[in-house]
């Protein structure tokens, strides 16, 4: 596998719509996730991505939870996918788990709230948020300026890579071959169906979910998958024929969890607990746990980024 990064890092991240035939529609017939170009793997300064991080939080004894203005008193509804390890996904026994989903949950018992998953596709996830259908939408989701246009943002918890999924024996072997002619898999309404369709000027292949993309990799329907790293990492097994043929680090965005942008109560909770996760060394414990390519603090705080607010400091090692 190869792998590239920029000489520094910033932050990052990382349907409604049929499985599509490749026979019967070609490159797919959804229209494109933004009209305005963007190029994920550009890199941004973080004076910029600072706009959108809060000086500091308020006080976790200080919130009104009578506030919140929550589906049900007490309780945080969370829209997740079910099918995208190691963040988002079902594990064996039918409990909804991964690392953003975790950490959800760690932040929910700061704030003494339970927390309550329920499966839906990530095309419709910010709606379905922005629609009050649920409270929080945890899915890795990379906070573009287009998207705060539907809903808010807490203060982001990760970054993130995009990666290349190839065949062993493909022709294709990173990001520089994903041309013309080329089959690329995207899951709809993600950054990386945004990165193909704006910024490479490309109709890629759309498909509704990770493990139904990734199958058609497998049996060769479509050439590769451009995919957020975590979830390609968390596809590829021994065994399937399959690789990251490259990755690279994804700058552009900061990864959030979504509330309705007119909930600022909520949000500001939501970042009060995660202040208090991470002062408290659970954010890098699951990190560690999670990611297994970040092992240590520098990993998953690399230069120029961390997670919280811009006052909470990561307990020292």
């Amino acid at each position: 596998m190869k792998f590239k990064a920029p000489k520094w890092l910033s932050v990052a991240p990382v349907a409604a719509a049929l499985v599509i035939s490749l026979a019967a529609c070609g490159g797919g017939s959804s229209q494109p996730s933004s009209s305005a170009s963007t190029d994920a793997l550009a890199g941004s300064d973080q004076q910029t991505l600072d706009k959108y991080t809060t000086a500091e939080v308020t006080p976790i004894d200080k919130i009104d939870k009578s506030k919140l203005g929550l589906i049900t008193d007490g309780t945080l509804r969370v829209g997740t996918l079910s099918d995208a390890p190691p963040n988002i996904f079902i594990d064996g026994s039918g409990k909804f788990t991964g690392y953003d989903n975790e950490l959800l949950r760690a932040i929910g018992d700061k704030l003494g709230l339970k927390v309550e998953f329920a499966s839906t596709d990530f095309s419709a996830l910010l709606s379905q948020v922005a629609n009050k259908q649920f409270d929080v939408g945890s899915s890795s989701i990379s906070t573009t300026d287009a998207r705060r246009k539907t809903v808010g943002f807490t203060n982001g918890y990760d970054f993130g890579y995009m990666a290349v999924v190839t065949k062993n024996d493909a022709k294709v072997t990173g990001f520089a071959d994903l041309k013309e002619g080329v089959r690329i898999g995207v899951v709809q309404g993600t950054v990386q169906d945004d990165y193909v369709t704006n910024t490479l000027k490309l109709e890629p292949v759309r498909f509704p979910d990770y493990n139904t993309v990734y199958g058609n990799v497998k049996n060769g329907q479509i050439d590769a998958w451009v995919a957020p790293s975590q979830q390609a990492s968390g596809q590829v097994k021994d065994g399937d024929n399959t690789k990251i043929a490259e990755k690279v680090v994804n700058t552009q965005n900061f990864t959030a969890y979504a509330v309705n942008k007119d909930n600022q109560p909520l949000i500001d909770a939501l970042n009060s607990g995660l202040d208090a996760v991470i002062a408290d060394g659970t954010w890098a414990k699951l990190t560690s746990e999670w990611y297994k390519d970040r092992p240590t603090a520098a990993e998953q705080t690399p230069q120029g980024w961390k997670p919280g607010s811009k006052a909470v400091q990561l307990p020292a090692k």
